[in-house]
């Protein structure tokens, strides 16, 4: 288990640090702690995140 700062975060995610500061105000972002003015994420969090963002594509090319 590792813990990433917000910068390390979104790299580890492949997304902006701009959008885990938005997720963090707004909501709908992976859990975090914070010490003082540091947000820490643990990357078990990053990961449990991640996996709710999966999607069934909308044309599966299903044989009828």
């Amino acid at each position: 288990m590792a813990n990433f700062r917000t910068r390390q975060a979104a790299e580890y995610l492949q997304v902006s640090k701009s959008l885990l500061d938005k997720l963090r105000c707004y909501g709908g972002g992976p859990v975090y702690a914070k010490l003082g003015s540091t947000v820490i994420y643990c990357s078990e969090d990053l990961d449990a995140w991640l996996a709710t963002k999966k999607r069934q594509p909308a044309n599966d090319n299903q044989a009828r």
